[in-house]
């Protein structure tokens, strides 16, 4: 099994798997974690090809949720077993596919901005996995280098630092941590979503979509509550893709109030 690196803040309460979305790792959710604290006890999962788990050869959300789930497994105690998973954009597909295919790890669901569904815009992921790719290396010197020759291309300053995040000292000079080649070339099989035949995941599901993204809408419904009968969508307005960093607050209280539900 490829190495899966995770990080666990808090000690006590229920459970919670974060999973990331493309370009994150699970530090992102770092000030989410500590704001449930200490009701609930997070752990932050890097998923594959991201952060400090281990690159891969190719591209599987099936893989990916079958990896994440044996972690799940192996770092969890039983008694808190089985754990709230909540997953944005590429890590809300990891997280349904992971739910449809091992329903006894997970009490309850929590989709950010994705939906079950081929498709979507991944044309900002495109220029912006191409940008990183373009930029040499080898003549960066420091982060503040790596940011202004970033700038025209990137230009908005919050994506450009979040991105930068990824940038790491090796003997060598920087490198990223993500597998940029492999999740280029794997842009398609990302915004699929592979056919689960017959699975559904019967616990209670809630879809947090922002206002001000594409990539999720009430026509999805129909397709949701096909896998996920107990799905409640919740539409967070003046949001864009990244709620949980756009609109903490709404984000923290929404999951409280869900999880609290019996």
């Amino acid at each position: 099994m490829r190495d899966i690196a995770t990080r666990l803040i808090g000690t006590t309460g229920a459970r919670i798997v974060f999973l990331h979305g493309l370009f994150g790792r699970g530090k992102n959710f770092t000030s989410n974690a500590k704001a449930l604290e200490p009701d609930y006890s997070s752990l932050l999962v890097d998923l594959p090809n991201h952060g400090d788990s281990d690159w891969t050869e190719d591209f599987s959300y099936v893989d990916m949720a079958d990896s994440i789930a044996a972690k799940i497994a192996e770092v969890t105690d039983p008694d808190d077993l089985p754990v709230r998973l909540v997953g944005h954009s590429l890590g809300g597909k990891v997280a349904m596919v992971l739910a449809l295919r091992h329903p006894q790890l997970i009490d309850r669901l929590v989709v950010v901005d994705i939906a079950p569904t081929a498709g979507g815009s991944l044309g900002v992921f495109e220029h912006l996995l191409s940008s990183l790719a373009e930029l040499d290396l080898h003549q960066i010197e420091s982060r503040t280098a790596a940011n202004d020759a970033l700038q025209e291309k990137i230009p908005e300053d919050t994506i450009r630092g979040f991105l930068l995040q990824n940038l790491r000292t090796t003997s060598a000079g920087y490198a990223w941590q993500p597998n940029l080649t492999l999740l280029h070339e794997s842009l398609p099989e990302i915004g699929d979503f592979p056919d689960m035949g017959e699975a559904t995941f019967d616990g209670p599901v809630l879809w947090i979509a922002g206002e001000r993204s594409d990539y999720v809408s009430r026509d999805d419904l129909p397709l949701m509550r096909s896998l996920f009968p107990r799905t409640i969508l919740l539409t967070v307005k003046g949001s864009g893709h990244w709620v949980h960093s756009e609109k903490p607050q709404t984000f923290i209280s929404s999951l409280q109030t869900f999880f609290a539900r019996s």
